[in-house]
This record gives structure tokens, sequence and C-alpha cells, in this order.
């Protein structure tokens, strides 16, 4: 092994983050892209999806944490929850760990991300062999078109918007969520950079605006994203985050947290005024 290699995350032409690998874990190529494990000096494990870090052992609590834990305690009652994405396997991981939830569905289109996160990552795919868990393969937009069940939360836990992750930002897919939505559902999704983004934020953030009463924008820091601060968007059709926020529910869940707690939850939707200003009448924070 070469004790010099390097992977380094370009994003697009002026900025680059850089890790010290020590050993490639599972390289493979998808129907849908490149897949790679590697084991990092000082991050642990780390999945990249077409040479974009995914998930670092070191930080992924932070970002697994905040797109969960915010709308299952915002939401009185999360019985039935939808992922969308999410393949390594954090997400569902933290939707478990909720007693009230009875049935959790995860759709994935990309089995190589799967089952190379079963192998190499326990630390976050360790649930998706859950009892409560169903994993479907498959097409997470054709998905929403054609179930009928209805879900209480939906997280749209994706890449960025391009190759499969594409249409997971547009308006159609957003009214199908709506209509699988309980009539006081909440959806989260992954909502970009703030510094590097706020364009892609701005699209996102007309679309929900377009389908739901209730959008807002909320933040949480991260060591391997371009920038550190990433975001969430929640769209709702009832619940407010903070208003409708039970802060007993969260100390009586008897649930350890690694970043999430009950005040950082409502500070997460306190935005810097870059990002206020950048998405002025586009989201319900203030």
């Amino acid at each position: 092994m070469n004790s010099n290699l390097w992977i380094e995350e370009k994003f697009e032409d002026f900025l680059g983050l850089k890790f010290k690998v020590e050993k490639v874990l599972f390289s493979g190529k998808s129907e849908y892209q490149t897949v790679d494990i590697v084991e990092t000096k000082g991050h642990g494990k780390m999945l990249l999806n077409d040479g974009l870090v995914m998930v670092t052992e070191r930080d992924e609590f932070a970002y697994h944490d905040m797109i969960s834990h915010v709308p299952l305690f915002t939401h009185p009652a999360p019985k039935n929850v939808l992922i969308i994405g999410g393949g390594d396997g954090g997400t569902a991981r933290e939707v478990l760990r909720h007693c009230s939830v009875e049935k959790c569905t995860m759709v994935e289109i990309d089995s190589m991300v799967v089952d190379a996160c079963k192998e190499f990552i326990p630390q976050t795919a360790k649930d998706l062999d859950h009892d409560k868990l169903t994993l479907i393969i498959g097409d997470g937009v054709e998905f929403v078109k054609n179930t009928t069940e209805k879900f209480d939360v939906i997280i749209v836990d994706s890449t960025d918007p391009i190759g499969p992750a594409q249409p997971l930002f547009g308006e159609a897919f957003y009214r199908d969520v709506y209509d699988c939505l309980s009539d006081d559902g909440i959806v989260v999704s992954q909502g970009e950079s703030s510094w590097y983004a706020l364009d892609i934020q701005q699209s996102l953030l007309t679309v929900l605006n377009a389908v739901f009463p209730q959008t807002y924008l909320y933040s949480f820091s991260n060591l391997t994203y371009p920038g550190g601060l990433w975001s969430f968007t929640f769209a709702t059709k009832k619940h407010h985050p903070i208003n409708d926020l039970d802060v007993n529910r969260v100390t009586n869940s008897g649930l350890s947290f690694d970043y999430y707690n009950a005040n950082l939850h409502s500070a997460a939707f306190a935005l810097p005024n870059f990002v206020r200003n950048g998405l002025a009448g586009l989201i319900d924070n203030d």
C-alpha cells in the first residue's frame, strides 16, 4: 500500500478537500455511479460516490442526527417513515431508535452502496436488516409516484442534484411526496451548502413553496462537506419545527445523541443573515 496515498474531493473548479488514505477497502462501478470505501487517517472509514465524500465514521453522526431527529421529534407521533436514498444506513439507524416508529421503508436506487456499507461500514449500516425496516432497491421517484401508503415523515437523504439524484430536486417529485404524506406529514431533504450552493437552495425551496404551506431551512456543522456548514430543508403540512417541539419528549425518550439535543433543534433554524437575505421570501424561519 502506498503510504503517500491521498484522495481529493474537488468542488467545482476552485476548492479541494484532501484526505490521507491508509487502505482501499472497496472500489466498484455500479449502473449509477462509482462507489469507493477507504480507511482514512483521522476520519475512519469513508464512503465516496463518484469521488464525492458521503460519509465518514468520524462525523457521520452530525448529518444523521439532524436529518432524522429534527422531523421525528417535531411530529407528535411518527409511526410510518419513508427514507429515499440513505444507502449507507445511518439515517435508518437513527429513525429506528424512535419507539413510536412502527415501520420504516427505505428506497435506495443503488444496491452496491448498500452491500458495500453492510460489509465495510457497519457503524452506519448495522440496522439495515432490522425487523421494522423494509429495504427496497429501486427508484424513489417511482416509489412515491405509485405507492398507496401514507407516511408521517419522509426523509430525502440524497446526494447532490446530479446523476440519479437529480429528479429528487424537482416539483413533480415533491407533489408526489405531498400526496403520500399523512395530513400532518413532514418532509426533510438534504439541502446543500449555503456557502457554495445558495442557488440550489433557492431552486429547491421554490419547488417546496409551490407544494407545501410551510417551508424552512436548518443547518448543522460537519467536518467533511465543503464549507463545513450544511443544510436541510423542512417542509410541513401542519407542524411548526420549533413551536410544536415538545422538549419533554426529547428528554423522556431516553435516547442519547452525539450531536442533536433539544436546544440545538431550535437553534438550527436560526440562520446567518447572508442565508436569510439570499432566501428571502422562500423560508418561514422568521
